[in-house]
């Protein structure tokens, strides 16, 4: 493709896009990204995921805290623009920005729009029990999320997904959509339809807090809970003063005639506790300062702690 290109986006997901323009004989002619964060142990700064592909294929990458200052405005607009990409970049776009771009600007949004506009798309969609969910490439606007939909592509939410499997399968899908999507854009044949603003939600940032399992809910919402909040932050419950990490679980309707968080029994499935309707059965936890487990194991090394009656908070 012949035309300037320029792609915006910094985590995995958004560089799994980048890949798949790049896979597809598409070289941006600049890459945006956010600037160098500090991560790990020793907060040592590190480049984003977007950055990182960029730079090993040899990409111009900027990196702006933001476009306040007429300089970083000035030069996007020396880059004479065809079209712009926006993935999941992180940085508010002003209406200068927005209007040096030939073509505009264009999103992958994780959601079928007009639903779950906002940060957290996917993880919303899961946790409220949507039975499909998929990917928007729409127009950016000032207004968040809000702009005409060119494509929109679906997948079903199954049963054991979590939020990690619906971020690899997304990535793919909406890689996969706005490949297929930019040649129609550009050359005015894709056209597209305003949302209804009747019909729009939004899905605000997941945040630690949300953490914490209530077992005073049934037993398939905690199900959806601990898969919604893995892989971050990870649902948590409190046994004895002690915080347990909650990786994975099995919701039945099973009746459990005990107050919500008690626990029912230990087997070889796992840790049992009941809900306000159903039972949860603990598969995979996480003591502080220790590695992932089988509830199971736990439990039967330590018999007195996870003894049946015993409460989680």
């Amino acid at each position: 493709m012949d035309k300037r290109i320029v792609f915006c986006g910094t985590p995995d997901f958004a560089a799994v896009h980048l890949k798949a323009l790049l896979d597809a004989g598409i070289r941006p002619v600049a890459v945006y990204t956010q600037p160098d964060r500090p991560a790990g142990r020793g907060h040592k700064l590190c480049p984003s995921d977007v950055k990182k592909l960029a730079l090993e294929h040899n990409l111009e990458v900027y990196t702006p805290e933001n476009f306040k200052s007429e300089e970083d405005i000035n030069f996007f607009e020396s880059l004479n623009c065809d079209l712009c990409i926006v993935v999941a970049y992180g940085v508010i776009l002003p209406q200068k920005v927005l209007d040096a771009s030939k073509y505009g600007f264009i999103n992958v949004h994780g959601s079928i729009l007009p639903e779950y506009r906002g940060a957290a798309p996917i993880q919303r969609a899961l946790l409220d029990g949507k039975k499909q969910t998929g990917v928007s490439i729409m127009k950016v606007e000032l207004k968040l999320d809000a702009g005409d939909v060119y494509a929109v592509a679906t997948t079903d939410i199954s049963a054991s997904d979590t939020s990690g499997t619906l971020f690899d399968r997304l990535a793919k899908l909406g890689a996969k959509t706005l490949v297929q999507s930019i040649e129609g854009v550009i050359d005015g044949t894709l056209k597209a339809v305003a949302q209804d603003e009747a019909k729009a939600t939004y899905a605000k940032k997941i945040s630690k807090e949300e953490s914490a399992i209530d077992f005073n809910q049934d037993a398939f919402t905690v199900d959806r809970i601990v898969r919604g909040l893995n892989p971050w932050p990870i649902a948590t419950t409190t046994l004895n003063d002690i915080k347990y990490k909650v990786f994975e679980t099995t919701p039945s309707d099973e009746k459990a005639n005990a107050a919500p968080g008690t626990i029912i029994e230990c087997n070889k499935e796992g840790i049992k506790v009941a809900c306000a309707n159903g039972v949860i059965t603990l598969i995979t936890i996480q003591a502080p300062g220790k590695g992932q487990v089988k509830a199971a194991d736990l439990a039967r090394s330590r018999k007195e702690e996870f003894a049946a009656g015993k409460q989680f908070v």
